[in-house]
């Protein structure tokens, strides 16, 4: 799916009628980075053999789209209160709610009369200890059915002074800030954010994918002596096919998922985006 740009007017393209998209990010501080897909090498972190040969590794680093914060920032907690600082500040603040530098006069100036005055804060402490709530500067909105899940991003390499709570929007029906909840996990030294370093990837999910209706359907085969003759022959011609074939080559499930990739390419995402207020409630 190619990546889509800031909106245009004057006659030119709105890229939200466009039927094919699933997401739509919406870009509020100017400063922001936008989205971008996520790649499957990582961000070049991936070994080079599992680049090659690891399909459920790619495809997992390769589902959705990165975010990243809109500012470089910073925080330190030492075990009771937070501060914080960003690029350009000569000081360190105490976290209560902070609103994006300039951010809410840009808001109000741009925004309807009953709206203004209403910008999202950019960083926040959380109801618990060490939580804080960090905004990215973005607003999503996905076709009909379709929630994003927010996490943080696969296979890249993790700061050790955070977590990130990972936690399904249903960007469908909830216009409003794509933020993230982390906890700290460090005190007494900064814990540095980047804003050219992906902060989230959020993909794209089906809402009837974890319904409790679809999560309630499953099964377990309890031993080995419950495996029927299906289930064996499937596992020898995963398992034992191929460790017992000299000639085979590497990286067959590769192959395999690339090739299921290709014929799937060009099939359309079952979906039609809403075009009226009717349809969006």
């Amino acid at each position: 799916m190619a990546t889509q740009r800031a909106v245009k007017r004057n006659g030119a393209a709105d890229p939200r009628n466009d039927s094919e998209s699933l997401v739509t990010f919406y870009r509020l501080i100017p400063e922001a980075r936008l989205p971008q897909r996520a790649d499957r090498s990582a961000g070049g972190m991936l070994p080079v053999r599992a680049l090659r040969y690891c399909a459920p590794v790619t495809s997992a680093s390769a589902f959705g789209w990165y975010v990243f914060p809109p500012v470089d920032f910073a925080l330190r907690w030492d075990g009771v209160d937070i501060v914080w600082t960003y690029k350009g500040a000569d000081a360190w603040y105490p976290l209560g709610a902070a609103q994006f530098p300039d951010f809410s006069d840009y808001f109000d100036k741009h925004a309807p009369k009953d709206i203004k005055s209403f910008a999202p804060p950019f960083i926040g402490e959380g109801t618990k200890p060490a939580n804080v709530q960090i905004w990215t500067g973005l607003i999503a909105r996905t076709a009909p059915g379709w929630n994003l899940l927010v996490r943080a991003p696969a296979n890249l390499p993790r700061s050790r002074g955070y977590d990130l709570y990972e936690g399904i929007i249903e960007t469908d029906r909830w216009f409003g800030p794509l933020f993230t909840n982390m906890r700290l996990a460090r005190t007494d030294s900064p814990i540095e954010i980047r804003r050219d370093y992906p902060l989230l990837q959020v993909q794209p999910i089906p809402r009837e994918s974890y319904s409790n209706e679809t999560l309630a359907k499953f099964s377990i085969v309890e031993k080995l002596s419950d495996f029927n003759a299906e289930d064996w022959q499937r596992y020898r011609e995963t398992v034992v096919r191929p460790n017992s074939d000299p000639h085979r080559r590497r990286g067959e499930y590769a192959v395999r998922a690339r090739r299921s990739e290709k014929r799937a390419a060009g099939a359309k995402v079952p979906h039609q985006r809403a075009g009226s207020d009717a349809e969006n409630e």
